[in-house]
């Protein structure tokens, strides 16, 4: 059974980034088909009650759900207790880092793809860097750590520039992570010849400094392998979700908004728990729902298989 679970709170995002959603946006899910806190939390239960033990909470964009504080402290008193993570944009980060904090979280990662204002604002197709430096900030101060900088490399955009964000990132003590851009995108327009594969961004990185891989064994389940920079004690992360994909070693589940559970981020079928659940479903049968649908998971997520096909859910719809 999987130990991480990956909650998506909403389906709204503030950002447009360009290889993740059109310029106009997606069509919402209405009010009315999300779970509401208190079946959130029951959800939540459940899994804990199957071995779950880091509850993640994503989007779309997290901060904008209005009663984010009241979830992260309602799964904070639940039993057995687990970590409580975030992944933002950080654009709303500065404003409910400290709340955040106190009501249970326990640490955040911040997607910042470039630290470059004119690229940010070309990337996102919003001029909002300063808010996000200002988040990643907040979120420190608040004890949000290890913070966490999440990063996606895009050939001709900002992958010249990758070893300026680990300098960045170095300063203000952040751990950086590099993702490989995935099949995700509701254009459904990736091309794994335009992906700036993990070597890439070895390669870039090794041009101002100097990487020393650590040991396999401290990788655990964990996707990203970790490099010492100019040895140590500070860190970097590169998650080749393509080209080296770790799927033999994936822990995780995923609940999406509206109350879905997928085993895989590139499943293309998934389990409904929302309509069970109102229809007065036990825990016991929210588990076996849960645990029929983990059963069932793949050995991998099939990207380099010539049937291939991109999940119809985009990213946003099913959380990181």
């Amino acid at each position: 059974m999987a130990r991480d679970l990956r909650v998506s709170v909403t389906d709204r995002c503030n950002l447009r980034c360009t290889y993740c959603m059109p310029a106009e946006g997606l069509p919402w899910l209405p009010k009315p088909e999300m779970l509401s806190d208190q079946e959130l939390l029951r959800v939540i239960g459940v899994f804990l009650g199957l071995g779950v033990r880091q509850v993640r909470l994503t989007g779309g964009e997290p901060l904008l759900r209005r009663s984010i504080v009241e979830v992260v402290a309602g799964i904070a008193a639940l039993q057995p207790r687990p970590q409580i993570a975030m992944t933002t944009n950080g654009v709303g980060l500065e404003r409910v880092a400290g709340a955040l904090a106190e009501a249970g979280l326990d640490r955040v990662n911040v997607s910042l793809d470039t630290i470059d204002a004119e690229t940010f604002t070309r990337l996102t197709r919003r001029d909002r860097l300063t808010d996000v430096e200002k988040g990643l900030a907040a979120a420190a101060e608040a004890g949000l750590t290890p913070v966490k900088v999440n990063a996606v490399a895009m050939r001709g955009v900002n992958d010249s520039t990758v070893a300026d964000v680990l300098a960045w990132c170095l300063d203000r003590g952040y751990e950086l992570r590099f993702i490989e851009q995935m099949p995700l995108d509701a254009q459904h327009a990736w091309d794994r010849s335009l992906m700036v594969t993990a070597d890439e961004i070895r390669s870039r990185l090794s041009e101002r400094f100097d990487l020393t891989a650590l040991p396999s064994r401290e990788r655990g389940s964990a996707p990203a392998e970790r490099f010492l920079v100019d040895g140590g004690p500070a860190t970097v992360g590169i998650i080749a979700s393509v080209s080296e994909p770790f799927c033999a070693a994936c822990d995780r589940t995923r609940l999406t908004a509206d109350g879905q559970v997928r085993n895989c981020l590139f499943s293309e079928v998934e389990t409904d728990l929302r309509g069970p659940l109102r229809d007065g479903a036990s825990d016991a049968e929210l588990a076996a729902l849960i645990q029929g649908e983990m059963w069932r998971k793949k050995r991998g997520h099939g990207i380099g298989d010539p049937h291939f096909r991109q999940p119809d859910r985009p990213m946003s719809s099913i959380g990181g």
